[in-house]
């Protein structure tokens, strides 16, 4: 008998559980949604995965997991749901899993699948099923509970369904069912967990950072005048996969020049010129979390003088606000920090004119820096969680990780010295908020001038 006839025997004897990965963080987190909605009165929430997503014709994006359900579960699989179901009495709360039935064939193809039993045992759910009973099976859940619990208004697909369900509910009023008489926004409660990173989340997160901050090094040892943004690019990607990142946290910005004072520039097709600076907005993702750097450094490994005093300026700004970061004090305050130092110093540089109050009342510093100094970071780039209640700045919290990233992008103008024409800096760092202050967890770039000439200067000379 020929030695492939046996693959699919091989396939099922031999399943591919992670015996390596700890399921506690994702068991405890659904067990804390599920006492949250306990105390808002029970109920039901549904939090399915992300769609598979075509590229085109029959070419799929690679397969990444909605963020929510991935937080709940660590399970990556596509066409998987998840319904916590959170009673009234100890014995009542339950987690089940839909998830796609095992398939030989189709594993043949596609790649290796649990199977609802297996995915059950792996990833310690009450229940699994096949994801094709969903529909059938919510009904039944559904019936006589107090609340839905749903990212209504996320997907429309989905939004359908659900209503389905309820609707078919309703449809039981004769026999007595009743369905749920409040709609919650899931996201809501998930938003206040994600917001605070647990112990295995900060781990997680700090190697995304050392990766990322290993591809920086690798970049600024590549950079040399001629080479292109995209094969900039290409070294970051190496240095993200081969340390196990599954992809960049985000697409990677590689600017040269003039292309350094557009924000979001992503054609990273541009050959990088001598006497230009290079900024680098790019991460890897690790696990299922992100990390966030930017470094902004010399094509030809020397800062002129226009450059070096631009760098030093947002340099000190930066540190300004890591230094601002602590329990207690509201989301803004690094961002006031930064921005009193940026103001000062552009008008040190005759950027801009006026006394540093009038300038901060006009805002006439946008024209230089338009965006804000922060956002929450975790499993997304720009990660969940409320930046203000009512009027208040969410106060600082340790376990809370957000980016320190201010910047000066200086186009060319006739009222702006040209020493300073296409100008771009930007200096990024994350931090996790500690009982003290902050950890800075993407520290292993080098981001002084000292430390960034150093290193270009020592490649070149080997």
């Amino acid at each position: 008998m020929p030695s492939w006839v046996c693959l699919p025997v091989l396939a099922q004897r031999t399943p591919r559980y992670n015996q390596r990965m700890d399921i506690s963080p994702y068991r405890q987190r659904r067990v804390s949604l599920i006492e949250r909605m306990q105390r808002a009165g029970g109920g039901v929430a549904v939090i399915p995965t992300a769609p598979e997503r075509v590229r085109n014709r029959d070419a799929h994006f690679p397969y990444r997991a909605d963020s929510y359900f991935q937080y709940l579960t660590g399970f990556n699989e596509p066409e998987a749901v998840l319904v916590l179901v959170a009673g009234d009495r100890p014995a009542a709360p339950q987690s089940i899993l839909f998830c796609r039935e095992k398939n030989l064939e189709r594993e043949i193809w596609d790649g290796f699948r649990y199977g609802p039993e297996a995915a059950r045992e792996a990833f310690g759910f009450d229940a699994a099923q096949p994801v094709d009973e969903f529909d059938a099976r919510i009904a039944e859940l559904l019936a006589d509970q107090p609340a839905l619990w749903f990212s209504l208004g996320h997907d429309a697909a989905w939004d359908t369904r659900i209503t389905v369900a309820l609707n078919a509910v309703r449809g039981q009023s004769r026999a007595g069912k009743h369905a749920p008489a409040a709609v919650r926004d899931v996201r809501c409660e998930l938003d206040a967990m994600r917001l605070v990173k647990d112990a295995s989340e900060i781990g997680l997160m700090r190697r995304a950072a050392e990766i990322s901050a290993a591809a920086h090094i690798r970049a600024m040892r590549f950079t040399r005048p001629g080479r292109h943004e995209y094969e900039v690019e290409a070294e970051l990607m190496h240095e993200f996969r081969r340390h196990g990142c599954e992809a960049p946290a985000y697409t990677s910005i590689v600017a040269g020049g003039a292309n350094a004072c557009v924000l979001h520039y992503v054609s990273n097709d541009q050959p990088l010129r001598d006497g230009d600076l290079l900024l680098i907005d790019a991460a890897g993702e690790f696990s299922g979390y992100a990390s966030d750097i930017t470094r902004t450094f010399p094509v030809n490994g020397r800062f002129s003088g226009a450059q070096a005093d631009v760098y030093q300026l947002v340099l000190v700004a930066q540190a300004a606000a890591i230094a601002a970061v602590k329990p207690g004090v509201g989301f803004l305050a690094p961002h006031e920090a930064a921005l009193r130092i940026l103001v000062q110093g552009m008008l040190d540089l005759k950027l801009l004119s006026g006394t540093p109050e009038s300038v901060l009342e006009s805002e006439s510093y946008k024209r230089f820096y338009m965006h804000r100094t922060s956002h929450w970071i975790g499993k997304d780039v720009h990660d969940a969680g409320e930046y203000r209640q009512g009027e208040v700045w969410t106060p600082l919290a340790p376990g809370m990780a957000l980016t320190i990233e201010p910047g000066c992008y200086i186009r060319p103008a006739d009222d702006v010295p040209e020493a300073f024409w296409n100008i771009g800096v930007r200096i990024e760092d994350d931090v996790v908020v500690t009982d003290t202050g902050c950890e800075i967890i993407t520290q292993g770039a080098p981001k002084t001038i000292a430390d960034i000439e150093a290193l270009m200067q020592e490649n070149r000379n080997a």
